[in-house]
C-alpha cells in the first residue's frame, strides 16, 4: 500500500475534466500572462474571503516581500515573528534589510505567543507577523489590540490556513488573512488550495496599500514602461489560475474532508499517554494544512523511524528554530534560546493528511502508531 503525505494524484483525478478544459483553454486562446483566468480566479478568491482586494503574485515568499515593500519598512526597521515558523517568514526581512525579532509560541496551539511581547517593543519596531501555523488562525483580535497600542503593520502569513474562521468577541468572523493590514498566502501544490507550479497572494482592504502592492508586484509601474517605484516582477501564472478557480470551488469540501480525518486521529490517538493531540483554538476554526501531534519523553525519532519502516510518511515542522540557523545568526545573541521553541522542535511530528484517505489506510496508520507506544 502506498501511503503519501498528500496525494495530489487522487485529488487531481475526482477533478480531471474541469482542471483539464480549464488549462486547454489557456492553451488554446495562448494567453499565458495575466491571462482571463487570472482576473477570475482573482475575483472568486475575493468573493471568497470576502476582502475587497486580492492580488495574485508568483508564490508565496514573493507575497510576504512584496507586503514589507509595500508598506515601505526600512533597513533596520525591526519585525515580531516567532521562531517556529518556516524560514521564508523571516528570510523575506533579512533579504530585505529589516531586522526579524524571533519569539515563542504557544505550547499547545504553536501560534504566536502574546504574553511577554511588550519586551520585544523598541523604538524600531514597526511591523508583526504572526504565522496562522499548521490550519488555524492565531489570536487576531489580541495581535490587533497589540498592534494598535504600539503603532505596528499586522502582516497575516496565512500560507497555511486558508479557509479558516477567526471569530472575534463581538461574533464578528473575518477568513484569516484578511483581519491584518496585509495577509498573504501561498499556492505551493500540497497547500490546502494548491496550484500545480508555485503561486501565491496578498489580500487587502486597503484601497491604497493594494494600488501600491499591484504596481511593487507589476515592476513598480502603473501604466506600461512608466515606472514609479522599484518593485519586482512576481506574477501568477495563467495556467496556474485555470487549476486555482476549479479547486477553489472545493476548498471547503477539502477542509471538511481534513476534518474529518483530524477527528479520527483524535478519537483514536487521545488515549496514548506519550502522545498529544493537536489543540484547537476556541476562536477558530481549524483546516488542518497538517496534522501535528507532540511526542513526549523523547520519543518523537524513535517513532518516526519505526514509521518509516512500515512505509509511513511523516514529517518534521520544524527541526530547528530560526535562530538556531546559520543564516540567521546575525541576529540573535549568542546563548539565545526561547524554551517553548526548543521544545516544539524535539517533539513534533506531522502524518499524513489530506482529502483522498480511504478508511484502510487510515486504520493501518492509526494500528502501527499504537504498535510502537504497546
Amino acid at each position: 500500500m502506498k501511503i503519501q503525505m498528500v496525494d495530489l494524484k487522487g485529488q487531481y483525478e475526482k477533478i480531471k475534466n474541469e482542471v483539464d478544459a480549464g488549462i486547454q483553454n489557456c492553451i488554446d486562446n495562448t494567453a499565458f500572462i495575466n491571462g482571463p483566468a487570472v482576473k477570475e480566479f482573482q475575483q472568486d478568491f475575493e468573493n471568497y474571503l470576502n476582502v475587497k482586494h486580492v492580488i495574485p503574485c508568483a508564490n508565496g515568499t514573493d507575497a510576504l516581500q512584496i507586503a514589507m515593500m509595500a508598506l515601505e519598512l526600512k533597513p533596520g526597521d525591526e519585525i515580531i515573528c516567532p521562531a517556529f515558523t518556516y524560514v521564508a517568514t523571516a528570510e523575506v526581512m533579512g533579504l530585505l534589510g529589516l531586522k526579524p525579532i524571533m519569539v515563542d509560541v504557544d505550547e499547545n496551539t504553536f501560534e504566536i505567543e502574546l504574553n511577554g511581547l511588550e519586551k520585544y517593543i523598541t523604538p524600531n519596531t514597526k511591523a508583526i507577523v504572526p504565522v496562522h501555523l499548521y490550519g488555524q488562525s492565531a489570536d487576531m483580535e489580541k495581535i490587533l489590540e497589540f498592534a494598535k497600542k504600539h503603532n505596528l503593520f499586522v502582516i497575516e502569513d496565512n500560507a497555511q490556513a486558508i479557509g479558516s474562521d477567526y471569530t472575534f468577541s463581538d461574533g464578528t468572523i473575518r477568513k484569516s488573512g484578511t483581519i491584518g493590514h496585509i495577509g498573504c498566502t501561498s499556492f505551493f501544490p500540497s497547500k490546502n488550495l494548491g496550484c500545480y507550479g508555485d503561486g501565491g497572494a496578498l489580500m487587502t482592504n486597503d484601497d491604497d496599500l493594494a494600488l501600491k502592492i499591484r504596481m511593487i508586484a507589476n515592476h513598480g509601474q502603473q501604466k506600461k514602461y512608466y515606472h514609479k517605484v522599484l518593485g519586482c516582477n512576481s506574477r501568477l501564472d495563467t495556467i496556474q489560475a485555470a487549476v486555482l478557480k476549479v479547486k477553489l470551488q472545493h476548498l471547503d469540501e477539502y477542509s471538511a474532508a481534513r476534518n474529518k480525518m483530524a477527528d479520527y486521529y483524535d478519537e483514536n490517538l487521545a488515549k496514548i499517554s506519550d502522545i498529544q493531540i493537536p489543540e484547537r483554538a476556541k476562536n477558530s476554526t481549524h483546516v488542518f494544512h497538517q496534522y501535528t501531534l507532540k511526542v513526549k519523553n523523547g520519543k518523537r525519532d524513535e517513532l518516526q523511524k519505526y514509521l518509516g519502516e512500515k512505509n509511513i510518511p511523516s514529517m518534521i515542522y520544524y527541526p530547528l528554530p530560526l535562530y538556531k540557523q546559520e543564516a540567521f545568526q546575525q541576529y540573535v545573541e549568542e546563548g539565545f534560546s526561547l524554551p517553548v521553541t526548543e521544545k516544539l522542535c524535539s517533539e513534533v511530528i506531522s502524518l499524513p493528511i489530506h482529502t483522498e484517505f480511504d478508511q484502510e489506510v487510515l486504520d493501518f496508520i492509526i494500528s502501527e502508531i499504537k504498535n510502537f507506544f504497546n
